[in-house]
């Protein structure tokens, strides 16, 4: 407060104290015999009385010329009374002082009082906080005891656990407090990342066939499925640390063992594995039901490409220049949901999800992509004359894909974004000398998307500025397989190496090196799994060691477990959990090294 404003306010103060003593002495008889006793000062009245005297302060300053001043606190307003009352002016103020002290205590009485009576019913209180966040919830949980019980409700830490997706399988009636059960799991994504950071966990390298070469490799949800030369399948679940891998059977009835075609394409879902071989045949396995296949398809010619959907029990195969969707009527028959006939070999094949009752699917063929509905005939989504599709992802609502452009008029590979929903082009990103490997759009955090290229980068793109956000030099011989999430992103490429980045530090955290190109990659927050697929299906050396041969020539599936109960100082490596018996070849001679490494 500047010294005029105070001069001026001391002054006006002083003649309104001169002005109130003058009339105590003419009326002090009669004051004191009907004086009554000064009230206690409830919240509500001390309110009221407070911001009379702080509104006719703020009236004073204001009449000075001076905006209004902040609240300052209890200790400062304390300090500038005492310190605006000079040796004079106390003097002249005689009984005064009494009236400025009760200003003071007004005041301070102010600050006691609550600035929210909660009046409401519990549940329109409830109603209230589900719009605050868990900083909000604790911020407001210290406010006053009615807040704190309504800050700690169950019904809303257990929103919390569901929006950030902690535990979405359970109810609400599953723990008695969620607020620790939200704790418990903020603390353990906390160390997960942390142990994805720094490499700490358990590694596992699957286990091979002999005398098969690995010819596909998909997962889901932890659950691995393979498919081989030898036109075995096999499936590993690798949630569980000490799994088996079942042999899915196959209803070839040949004389000579090891005789059936080789497997083209495997994908799995929750419930279904599907398998295509080279001679057109396509099996279809229930998870839950046995190793024996419930539905058995034939196509004419070789199946170039499959899909399997992600929700449902949907199957889109592509042979010759057809494409199939198969899924079961309500009494559990297979049936064809639609077919189509495209104009060129199909290259890629997706399945649309979360699109309803009619199966949606996006297939390339050369330079065109096609839109297939159901309940429709195929739509020509994009075609340009001489620029091929190099990859395909999708998503609910868009497509992605890779352009490789020719001609004349070379405007660089580019991948382009389309709406399924507008059937129009919305990006148009990168401008790319080499061709784009593969994109990944489903998997993504919302407005970004993740591809590989042919140049050694992997780009992270921004579909709301339709610019590059990051372009990473990662592989040496191309980028074969990528993946994201809202903090790091997984490649694979040609060389063999896996390598994890942090791109908002736009850092390398940890690689891997296999001798074969990286196919599959699919993680999420507490395990990795790798596919390493050898470009030739010919198995060469069948004289030498069995699992040396099938490191160098056969391929590798490796699985990675960072949750927190299985560290790697926890969890042995499978090649260390063999039985004395086994032979030496096997296990690298550790049963000789470590005799006892069953126990």
């Amino acid at each position: 407060m500047a010294d005029h404003s105070l001069d001026e306010f001391r002054r006006r103060w002083e003649e309104e104290l001169a002005q109130t003593q003058a009339l105590r002495k003419r009326r002090r008889p009669e004051v004191a015999e009907r004086r009554p006793r000064r009230p206690e000062v409830v919240p509500g009245r001390g309110e009221q009385q407070a911001s009379g005297y702080l509104a006719l302060a703020q009236g004073l300053l204001e009449g000075a010329g001076r905006p209004p001043v902040a609240r300052a606190t209890r200790a400062e307003r304390q300090e500038a009374a005492s310190r605006s009352r000079s040796p004079p002016a106390r003097e002249a103020a005689g009984g005064g002082e009494q009236l400025v002290d009760q200003l003071i205590r007004d005041l301070n009485e102010m600050d006691d009082v609550p600035f929210f009576d909660i009046q409401l019913p519990y549940e329109l209180a409830i109603n209230i906080f589900q719009y605050l966040d868990r900083k909000e919830l604790g911020r407001c949980a210290q406010v006053s005891k009615t807040w704190k019980v309504i800050a700690e409700d169950e019904v809303l830490w257990y929103r919390l656990c569901q929006q950030e997706g902690h535990l979405p399988e359970s109810s609400i009636s599953d723990y008695s407090c969620w607020k620790l059960i939200f704790q418990e799991c903020r603390a353990k994504e906390h160390m997960l990342r942390t142990n994805w950071k720094n490499r700490k966990g358990a590694v596992s390298e699957l286990e091979h066939i002999p005398d098969a070469v690995l010819c596909d490799v998909h997962s889901h949800d932890g659950v691995v499925i393979a498919g081989y030369t030898s036109g075995d399948v096999r499936v590993w679940d690798t949630r569980t640390w000490d799994y088996t891998a079942p042999f899915l059977e196959s209803d070839y009835e040949e004389d000579e063992p090891g005789m059936q075609p080789y497997v083209s394409f495997v994908r799995i879902n929750s419930s279904l594995a599907v398998a295509a071989y080279e001679d057109g045949f396509l099996n279809i396995w229930d998870l839950r039901t046995g190793r024996y296949p419930i539905h058995r398809f034939e196509h004419d010619a070789r199946i170039q490409a499959l899909a399997l959907s992600q929700e449902d029990a949907t199957v889109a195969t592509a042979s010759a220049f057809d494409v199939v969707m198969l899924c079961p009527n309500e009494e559990g028959y297979w049936q064809i949901a639609a077919e189509f006939e495209v104009q060129k070999l199909v290259d890629y094949l997706e399945i649309v999800p979360d699109t309803g009752r009619y199966p949606v699917a996006v297939a390339t063929a050369g330079d065109l992509v096609y839109l297939l509905k159901a309940e429709d005939s195929a739509r020509t989504l994009h075609y340009v004359y001489g620029q091929p599709v190099t990859c395909l992802d999708v998503s609910a609502n868009q497509a992605a894909f890779g352009v490789k452009s020719l001609g004349w008029v070379y405007e660089g590979n580019k991948i382009l974004v389309y709406s399924l929903e507008a059937e129009r082009c919305l990006s148009k990103l990168g401008n790319a000398l080499g061709d784009f490997t593969c994109v990944n759009l489903r998997d993504s955090p919302p407005n970004l998307m993740v591809s590989g290229n042919m140049d050694r980068r992997v780009r992270l793109h921004d579909l709301r500025t339709d610019t590059i956000a990051l372009s990473i030099s990662a592989h040496q011989l191309g980028v074969s397989s990528v993946q994201m999430d809202d903090w790091k992103i997984v490649s694979g490429g040609e060389e063999g190496l896996v390598s994890v980045w942090d791109y908002r530090m736009n850092q390398k955290l940890w690689e891997v090196h296999s001798r074969h190109p990286v196919r599959h990659i699919s993680f999420n927050c507490h395990s990795l799994i790798t596919a390493h697929v050898p470009y030739e299906r010919v198995v060469r050396n069948a004289d030498l060691d069995n699992f040396v041969t099938h490191r160098r020539h056969r391929g590798l599936i490796q699985a990675y477990e960072f949750a927190v109960d299985r560290l790697a100082f926890q969890s042995t490596v499978p090649i260390c959990r063999s039985s004395c018996d086994t032979i030496p070849g096997y296990n690298y001679d550790l049963a000789l090294a470590f005799p006892c490494d069953n126990i």
